[in-house]
C-alpha cells in the first residue's frame, strides 16, 4: 500500500513539474515572439550601454 502511495505522489510531482516547465516555456516564447524582435532588443540594449557609436 505504501508503495502505491509513493508511486502516486511521484507521478503527481512529475505532472506538476511538467506543467510548471510548460508554463515557463510559454511565457518565454510569448516574451520574444520573433527572431527579429529579439535582435532589436539586443540592439537596443547595446545602444543603451554604448550610445556613442
Amino acid at each position: 500500500m505504501a508503495m502505491a502511495d509513493m508511486k502516486n505522489e511521484t507521478r503527481k510531482a512529475v505532472q506538476v513539474m511538467t506543467l510548471i516547465a510548460l508554463a515557463l516555456v510559454a511565457v518565454a516564447l510569448s516574451g520574444c515572439n520573433t527572431v527579429r524582435g529579439v535582435a532589436q532588443d539586443v540592439t537596443d540594449v547595446a545602444n543603451a550601454l554604448d550610445p556613442d557609436e
